[in-house]
């Protein structure tokens, strides 16, 4: 979305995106999100219990396939088994076989996930925003900045940053399926709005980070592979 076909990075568009994030981000903390919320968001589906419904347990489902733990461990031990087959295949030629994992699409997509989650978590513990369980139970959101409590780790979404970074990656370097990875990136983020994870800013936020994040990725890695 941000980046060219010869990989260079459309700076411009990465600053338009950036004030759009920024002015939802603050219309969502003015009221907008409490809005959507409540439109988007069911009663007795969230996170931590669940529902007989098809749709909620199946959005359920969907955070734990796709959640940060996933990606990292999934993308991690492909990089590593990789490695490990490049360098067997070439009598364990182990520099040889960095040179080549620095190319693998495995690994772009690594880089991509691990920066994502690296920003994200940053993010998380600065602005402290409470999630949409405190709003449930008292009528009104909080902040509590530099608290490791899960529950004020709202903003930004880690399951969209990451779902965005890797399906957006994957999008790219498979383009006849990008419209399957867009889709499913999109639909990650409305899950979990849905089961009351997130405020839809914060899904918006770690969506926006998400892809900028893979197109810095890959335009980063394939300069660094040309020389």
């Amino acid at each position: 979305m941000f980046i060219r076909k010869d990989n260079s990075l459309k700076w411009n568009w990465i600053l338009i995106g950036a004030l759009i994030t920024l002015a939802c981000v603050i219309s969502g903390l003015c009221g907008l999100d409490k809005i959507l919320y409540t439109a988007i968001h069911r009663p007795d589906c969230n996170m931590w219990t669940i529902s007989g419904s098809f749709l909620c347990s199946f959005f359920l489902l969907l955070g734990k396939i796709f959640g940060t733990k996933m990606w990292l461990i999934a993308s991690g031990v492909g990089v590593l088994f990789f490695f490990i087959y490049k360098a067997i295949k070439n009598e364990y030629d182990f520099r040889y076989a960095f040179v080549k994992i620095k190319s693998s699409y495995i690994f772009y997509i690594f880089c991509s996930v691990l920066s994502a989650f690296l920003i994200t978590g940053v993010l998380k513990l600065f602005i402290g925003r409470s999630r949409p369980v405190l709003f449930d139970a008292l009528g009104n959101t909080y902040f509590e900045p530099w608290v490791f409590d899960s529950v004020f780790n709202s903003m930004p979404s880690g399951h969209s940053a990451i779902g965005f970074a890797g399906l957006v990656m994957m999008g790219m370097l498979f383009p006849r399926i990008k419209w399957a990875t867009w889709t499913l990136a999109i639909i990650i983020g409305i899950s979990r709005v849905y089961v009351g994870a997130h405020w839809p800013s914060d899904v918006i936020l770690g969506a926006f980070i998400g892809m900028v994040c893979a197109d810095i990725t890959k335009s980063v890695l394939k300069k660094l592979n040309r020389k």
